[in-house]
């Protein structure tokens, strides 16, 4: 079998099992064993799998997947993440478009505590739509920023999807968390820029109303009560990593006692909280690493059909610049991000593009920055990202899936922005990293 016709029978299989409704980490293992039966002699070929789903997993720097996951967890089902959010809409009072903004900083916040983009999209759309629509927003107003703020959970850090795809890719995931800093933050200023920006040319969408005032020495109080805690774990994590203190996979853990330890402070170390958080960080972790399980054997059939050699030597031989090459490769990722979801996607395509970016001689740290951000798109890029259907799910009555694509269009054009900056000048995502 040619390698293109595997590459045909392998995603039309994987599509095919897909559609069954099999989930996507199982659907992998099962075209895996296919094709291990097909290229690596029959039954005998299941050793090698096994050995390969071994290996995948048993590393020692996967141990902050489900560190992070649980620290997030613990974070949301404690009330420690509403409270936040409480804090950050006191000090946004005087501003136009405040509940908007508010949305963008609080998505900001969640992003550094949960890590999980659907999470924070259910939250703040329960909480924050239906509240700027009862004060006279837009519609698009009141849905786009929630789905702009609720993807920063992928790209600022800690990131989960930032460790798979640092793990399937190869790259340092410290170098990969704390490169991930800059373009998060200036990602979350654009948000807010475009909404003060849109709000000042059409105030009807924005309409000022009277806001409570809350005194400064209450201001104050609940800042170090309930958001400079929270805050300053994530900050110790990525100072550890930053300055080579601790290792990503102590960082986590330390970020994780650390939570702990706030959650007795506060008194929400409760059984029922505690299950809760466990209970979803192990279901999440578990899902992820099977899912690392099927990049391996991929990764090794491909190579075996001979894909990958093909593959990189078509690429390297295109008369284009390697700009433009690039390009190309962050145009496919984004059309599979309209139908698959972040993690699958990685498993998809990093196997293929890791021997072009070793060939082309450019910094994997460089590109794994711009992966990000593009797999960011993923979660509420038309007509199949997965916040665009939870947002549906708890957005006020009336709200339609039109409504969602046209408030999605502006952060998604936000996005793609800030990749085509990150392609033209590196240095974005290089200058924190260099420090290191």
């Amino acid at each position: 079998m040619e390698w293109w016709q595997f590459l045909i029978f392998f995603f039309c299989g994987l599509t095919l099992f897909m559609f069954m409704g099999l989930p996507v980490a199982i659907a992998f293992l099962l075209m895996n064993m296919i094709g291990v039966y097909m290229l690596w002699g029959g039954v005998s070929g299941f050793n090698q799998l096994i050995l390969s789903i071994d290996s995948s997993i048993s590393t020692f720097y996967l141990v902050p997947i489900p560190m992070f996951i649980l620290m997030g967890t613990l974070m949301f089902h404690s009330g420690i993440a509403p409270r936040m959010i409480k804090v950050i809409d006191q000090w946004l009072g005087f501003i136009s478009g405040r509940l908007a903004v508010l949305t963008v900083g609080a998505g900001a916040a969640l992003a550094t505590l949960t890590g999980v983009a659907m999470g924070s999209v259910a939250m703040l759309g329960s909480t924050l739509t239906s509240e700027m629509q009862k004060h006279g927003y837009s519609k698009s107003l009141s849905i786009g920023p929630v789905l702009g703020s609720g993807a920063l959970a992928t790209l600022i850090p800690p990131s989960t999807l930032a460790i798979v795809l640092a793990s399937v890719g190869g790259f340092s995931v410290a170098k990969t968390l704390v490169a991930i800093v800059v373009p998060g933050v200036l990602l979350a200023l654009m948000y807010v820029a475009y909404i003060l920006i849109r709000v000042k040319l059409r105030p009807h969408e924005a309409p000022v109303y009277d806001v409570p005032v809350v005194p400064l020495g209450r201001k104050v109080k609940d800042t170090f009560l309930y958001l400079l805690p929270p805050v300053s774990i994530v900050f110790l994590i990525i100072a550890c990593i930053f300055f080579g203190w601790a290792t990503p996979t102590e960082s986590a853990a330390i970020g994780t006692f650390l939570t702990f330890i706030l959650m007795a402070c506060s008194g929400s170390l409760t059984v029922a909280n505690l299950k809760n958080a466990i209970g979803s960080a192990t279901q999440l972790s578990i899902m992820i690493l099977i899912i690392l399980t099927g990049s391996a054997g991929f990764s090794q059939l491909l190579s075996f059909s001979g894909a990958t050699s093909a593959i990189t030597s078509w690429a390297t031989s295109l008369p284009v610049d390697p700009v433009v090459l690039m390009i190309m490769m962050m145009l496919i990722v984004l059309v599979i991000g309209m139908f698959i979801e972040q993690t699958s996607i990685v498993l998809v395509t990093i196997p293929i593009f890791l021997p072009i970016i070793r060939a082309m001689g450019w910094d994997p740290i460089w590109f794994a920055v711009i992966m990000m951000v593009n797999l960011e798109l993923a979660t509420i890029t038309p007509p199949a990202g997965l916040s665009l259907f939870v947002m549906k799910g708890v957005a006020p009555p009336g709200t339609t899936m039109k409504d969602i694509y046209w408030a999605a269009f502006p952060f998604i054009m936000l996005n793609i922005l800030l990749m085509l900056i990150m392609i033209v000048f590196p240095p974005i995502a290089l200058w924190l990293p260099s420090f290191m």
